[in-house]
């Protein structure tokens, strides 16, 4: 019976009677932790033991193509690390960073949801956005003149981040740290002694960011300072931060957005050009800056489902050096690219011919890692079958005979599964499974017909044949005709008088 498409989103809390998802479980684990270093006890938290752990198939899901991070040892009952987790690739600067996960147990169905608490250690340390920085300004600069200098960036978080800096002992600069009205900090050079160039036209600056983790790590950077005639004004950027929206999939050399800065300045001290600040290792791989416009152009291949959201700091910098900064946000939109799919993930097979309608043979899992109306999938059989699919837990069905089987009318069934999401254009996969039905022995041999009568003469010797029968039995195997039927004997014979 050809089954009508079912939301998964109507479906959820349905047949909890049946199937039900329950409590979260909550774990903390160090970012680097080694493979199989244990996490927490599955079967304790859960009150089960480890043969009935065993027994439900007790696994971790993820989504399609998602890698496992952790697994479950049915040995110990424990939760344990099986891929390398890096705070840092899932979560970049988040304060928290949580994986999640389903943990699913068979026969009753059962679905927890894991979330994983991922700690940060100091395995980064500070970096500025380049190993040299160059600045140019006037020896007529007054004392207490400020310098803007981008800081050192650590991808560590907390008290593994950059927690202080220091100035190599010079004779004209200290160093402070400043924090501008978006939340991005910048650090400044402050002159405290008036620049001679008759007397020093070139100074090299050594600073060092430390972080304050255990051990402690640091980034230096060396500062080239030229000093040069007057210059007044730095560039002012038209916008303090810049937005964009970008559909995933764009082309390369797509234009995302243009910033703009000038400066007061006239000729040379008046030039602006553009630079890119503090920015990640993926932004920096997908995104390009014309020094000479300041438009930012897609770079590399943008995908929504690998980061939706990407910031980046642009720098303005006039002829003789004093920059400005500007942060712009890109904001990548979710395009109906990905089609869902099926997966497997139990199967009774073969299925036993005698099973009761509404038995459970198969569990399905329907995927699809596309967001919003792009995700929400309809889920069918597309031919007529004694089976159908029943929304199970989230992303869940289970398939169930509606009727009672006969093998010896039909032995085995190609059901066809078909996933159509709400996008647009819509996006469909199609999945066959093979069942093969069991035999039992629910038929009798038949005799070919109803009676069969036979005439001898006598004084035959023993063994002379009397005639034979032949019956049929459309079980297979043991319980049919195809190993050989016996015929027990139960004579009754009539006389025929001369």
């Amino acid at each position: 019976m050809a089954v009508s498409g079912m939301d998964l989103r109507v479906f959820l809390f349905v047949l909890c009677g049946l199937h039900c998802a329950h409590g979260d479980l909550s774990y903390s684990v160090q970012e680097e932790m080694k493979r199989g270093s244990v996490i927490g006890n599955i079967a304790k938290d859960l009150g089960l033991t480890l043969d009935i752990l065993s027994a439900r198939k007790a696994r971790i899901e993820t989504e399609e193509n998602a890698r496992r991070y952790c697994d479950v040892s049915l040995r110990s009952g424990d939760l344990i690390v099986a891929e390398r987790i890096d705070r840092e690739e899932h979560c970049g600067e988040k304060p928290s960073c949580v994986l999640k996960f389903d943990l699913l147990l068979e026969s009753p169905l059962e679905l927890h949801r894991v979330s994983l608490q991922i700690q940060d250690i100091n395995d980064n340390a500070p970096r500025f956005p380049t190993d040299i920085i160059k600045l140019e300004i006037s020896e007529s600069a007054d004392k207490g003149a400020r310098y803007r200098v981008d800081a050192a960036h650590d991808e560590d978080i907390g008290q593994n981040g950059v927690q202080s800096y220091t100035l190599k002992r010079n004779d004209h600069f200290v160093f402070n740290i400043k924090t501008s009205s978006d939340g991005t900090k910048y650090g400044e050079l402050v002159l405290e002694k008036e620049l001679d160039r008759e007397e020093k036209k070139d100074i090299e600056l050594l600073l060092s960011a430390l972080d304050g983790g255990s051990p402690q790590r640091s980034g230096t950077v060396v500062i080239h300072v030229t000093v040069l005639d007057a210059n007044d004004n730095a560039p002012v950027f038209s916008q303090a931060v810049y937005e964009a929206s970008l559909p995933e999939n764009a082309p390369l050399k797509t234009h995302v957005i243009t910033v703009s800065a000038t400066d007061a300045d006239e000729g040379v001290n008046g030039e602006v050009t553009y630079g890119l600040g503090r920015i990640s290792d993926k932004s920096r791989k997908l995104f390009s800056l014309d020094r000479q416009t300041g438009e930012i152009f897609v770079a590399g291949d943008i995908d929504f489902e690998e980061g939706s959201k990407y910031e980046i700091i642009v720098q303005a910098k006039d002829g003789f050096g004093i920059s400005s900064d500007a942060k712009v946000k890109i904001i990548i939109t979710d395009v109906n690219d990905n089609a869902p799919v099926i997966a497997l993930k139990s199967i009774t097979n073969p299925v036993p011919e005698n099973v009761s309608p509404g038995t459970e043979v198969g569990l399905i899992n329907v995927q699809d890692i596309d967001s919003d109306k792009n995700r929400k999938v309809r889920c069918s059989l597309q031919q007529n079958v004694p089976f159908k699919l029943i929304p199970s837990i989230k992303n869940y069905y289970s398939l169930v005979t509606t009727e009672k089987l006969d093998r010896e009318l039909v032995s085995e069934y190609n059901i066809t599964i078909s996933a159509t999401d709400e996008g647009s254009p819509p996006l469909s996969s199609v999945k066959v499974v093979h069942i093969s039905i069991a035999d039992v022995n629910d038929n009798p041999p038949v005799f070919e017909e109803q009676s069969y009568s036979s005439y001898v003469t006598e004084n035959n010797k023993p063994g002379h044949s009397l005639g034979s029968v032949k019956a049929h039995d459309p079980d297979w195997r043991q319980n049919g005709t195809s190993t050989g039927l016996q015929f027990p004997l139960i004579c009754l014979f009539t006389e025929t008088p001369e």
